[in-house]
């Protein structure tokens, strides 16, 4: 877990994985350069393969790119083939894969780590929602595949959702990081089973920035007594309808749901790097500056980083 004091599960997950960077980097027998080099499949048959050798024990696999869609000027959503169609590759919420590639001009492999946003009820393939970024090298690899291109990967888990532990739970977004987010809105509106009562602060840039918005609206009509949605825009277009500016603490105090003082409520949080400092304070929950939440009374164990 993670916010202001600590590194998120991703960051620590990415961390470690930069153990085994001498072992890719020396060529293991686990398909990286099948990645960097890889030839196209036949158009009347997709085929994926598992990892081979080293990879293959330490929970690498190989994803082939089924489709690509763009979204807006900058983000494409991605479909990949799983190694088995009756499997969801163990992905469970809320979980979380590290991609894996090495350019060819570099010595050491690019590890990020992504968010599957796909229905886990529903086997056989993965999607991420990828914005790329000017100097980003792992999206703009992934932004590179065409149909039929691979990529590795390896899932790991992040925090582990029990169904009804909270009454109601908050969940503050900003731009691409609603990934973990829709992750999680979505398995928890699609068990039947679970009751818990969502509220989600999105907060971007422009009204083209609203990922997933189609989504998040139908969840919103169908489930109107679990899941309510605010959207934060701080470049909205000439009468957008939706709220105008960034995230702040006042907008914060009149949003959030549930109470302070127990096991009720828990808030989520992923956005950039600003947004988390000035939602979670930039050294520390109990010394340096105070984050929003803290000044509106909400202890470090109510919140989770993705």
């Amino acid at each position: 877990m993670s916010h202001i004091r600590f590194l998120s599960r991703k960051a620590t997950a990415a961390i470690a994985t930069i153990g085994v960077i001498g072992i890719i980097a020396a060529r293991a027998s686990y398909g990286m350069e099948a990645l960097a080099e890889s030839p196209k499949p036949r158009e009347t048959m997709i085929t994926v393969r598992p990892a081979m050798g080293l990879g293959a024990r330490m929970g690498f696999f190989t994803l082939r790119l089924e489709s690509a869609q763009q979204i807006n000027d900058n983000t494409k959503r991605l479909r990949f083939q799983l190694p088995d169609p009756n499997s969801n590759a163990g992905l469970c919420l809320t979980s979380f894969i590290l991609t894996i590639h090495k350019p060819a001009n570099a010595w050491l492999p690019v590890i990020r780590p992504y968010t599957p946003i796909n229905n886990f009820n529903e086997p056989g393939h993965i999607e991420l929602l990828v914005k790329k970024y000017p100097d980003g090298r792992a999206s703009s690899h992934l932004h590179s595949l065409k149909p039929g291109d691979t990529l590795t990967v390896r899932p790991m888990t992040s925090f582990k959702w029990k169904p009804n532990e909270f009454e109601s739970i908050n969940l503050i977004a900003g731009g691409a990081g609603i990934t973990p987010i829709f992750q999680l809105i979505q398995g928890i509106l699609n068990n039947p089973a679970d009751r818990t009562k969502i509220k989600l602060i999105f907060g971007v840039n422009t009204d083209k920035d609203l990922v997933l918005k189609d989504e998040l609206d139908a969840f919103e009509r169908a489930f109107p007594d679990h899941f309510k949605v605010v959207y934060a825009i701080s470049n909205p277009a000439d009468g957008s309808p939706f709220y105008k500016g960034k995230v702040t603490k006042e907008l914060l105090q009149k949003e959030l749901v549930g109470l302070k003082d127990g096991k009720a409520i828990k808030i989520f949080i992923c956005g950039p790097p600003p947004m988390e400092a000035f939602i979670l304070g930039n050294k520390g929950w109990f010394s340096g500056q105070k984050g929003a939440l803290e000044e509106l009374g909400y202890s470090s164990g109510q919140v989770f980083k993705f």
